[in-house]
């Protein structure tokens, strides 16, 4: 059954919500200091999240730096946005255990990052359609956002309120088709009506997704445990069990479907028509992958997230080899795009999160702190330009790496 809803669009300009809106039950944990500012910060932080985030943080080495980060998360009168950050500030500070260890080079680029309209609505996953626009999905809110890189203008457009969209991937004719996590669904936006159309899935919480060649939207499940393919014109709709936790899905050169596995250290690699699944083991069962993608090659590049590496999968002969990440075991390399056989990835466990560029030629990594520093990149996406997309989730950032 295909279900419609209409969506409304709302110009950046006027659009600042309040996070209550969308609020999220706290944690329920009220083991935060005694201090000044405690109280406000139980009230206005919980709104969205849970106390245990700001427990399990790597801190701020100054009220300013508190200020400016939870800023893009809620709005503030003044007196009690300052009492919260010396608050944060005093109890606490930086953890400079988390800084990443920034490799120099010659190679440079440019970041552009541009503060979403709605605070506290977790943006991520940007995504460039054929017009050049950029569009991202704005998870706690349930919105797919749409920004004009040009002019800075953004536009968010409503989702079915349960949906909270988790992957936006636009089609060749416009379309913004995104993971309905929530709610079960895939959904496809109209750009041009604001029309969403649903389609159910069995799986409960459908992540990530990729369009094939052949006109089909393949997409994992994590949490079921499932990898599902649609077909647009007819909507029908197979999902089938696979290895737990599928989590990134790519598709390569001759049209066989790559999937990385957060639940298990394995790659798997799907056939396109009968959805049969061949697995390639990963050394060391600690090893859990989230992202990958594939070179000119055939290669399939992965990160190792759990142990602070990136690998390289040659499917021919089944090889391995890794990489240790510049930040260490626990630098948590996360989301990856290959452009032009160089690999680039981030380092979520560090604070700023780092973009990391290695050369698989020469072996050399070279990496550049995250202006906005906080938030976590959790998917990447290349442009027509061979430009890269980012996201600060908890900072509500889209971001635009220019690489020469």
């Amino acid at each position: 059954m295909i279900k419609h809803w209409l969506s409304l669009s709302v110009f950046s300009a006027g659009l600042l919500a309040a996070t209550s809106a969308f609020a999220q039950v706290g944690d329920g944990n009220n083991a935060l200091p005694d201090g000044p500012g405690k109280d406000l910060v139980e009230i206005a932080c919980t709104s969205c999240h849970g106390l245990n985030l700001i427990q399990r943080s790597a801190g701020y080495a100054s009220a300013a730096d508190w200020h400016r980060v939870f800023s893009t998360m809620v709005r503030l009168p003044d007196a009690q946005a300052e009492t919260i950050a010396n608050y944060l500030a005093t109890h606490f500070p930086e953890d400079t255990s988390r800084r990443p260890n920034l490799i120099s080079g010659d190679f440079n680029i440019d970041i552009t990052e541009w503060q979403v309209p709605t605070l506290g609505q977790r943006s991520r996953d940007p995504a460039e359609a054929p017009d050049g626009s950029i569009w991202w999905t704005g998870m706690w809110a349930s919105l797919a956002g749409r920004l004009d890189p040009e002019t800075g203008q953004m536009d968010e457009f409503k989702l079915p309120p349960g949906a909270r969209p988790h992957t936006i991937v636009p089609d060749d004719d416009g379309n913004i088709w995104y993971t309905g996590n929530s709610n079960s669904t895939i959904g496809m936006l109209d750009p041009e009506t604001g029309m969403v159309t649903e389609y159910p899935t069995q799986a409960r919480d459908p992540h990530s997704a990729v369009f094939h060649p052949n006109g089909n939207l393949f997409f994992t499940s994590q949490g079921a445990g499932m990898l599902g393919r649609l077909n647009p014109d007819t909507g029908e709709m197979r999902e089938i069990a696979t290895e737990p936790r599928p989590y990134g899905i790519k598709v390569d050169q001759a049209g066989d479907v790559w999937i990385a596995y957060n639940g298990t250290n394995k790659l798997g690699r799907m056939d396109p028509d009968s959805m049969e699944v061949q697995y390639y083991e990963v050394p060391d069962e600690r090893t859990r992958i989230r992202r990958l993608d594939l070179d000119s090659q055939g290669n399939v590049w992965f990160v190792n997230s759990t142990l602070g590496k990136i690998g390289r999968l040659d499917p021919t002969t089944g090889d391995i080899t890794q990489w240790d990440s510049p930040s260490g075991a626990d630098s948590h390399p996360y989301s990856m795009a290959v452009i032009d056989d160089v690999i680039w990835y981030n380092e979520s466990g560090m604070r700023p999160d780092a973009m990391v560029r290695f050369d698989p030629a020469s072996e050399r990594f070279q990496s550049w702190a995250i202006p906005s520093g906080v938030g976590i990149i959790r998917h990447v996406w290349v442009t027509e330009d061979n430009n890269l997309l980012i996201h600060q989730s908890s900072s509500n950032q889209i971001g635009l790496v220019r690489i020469p």
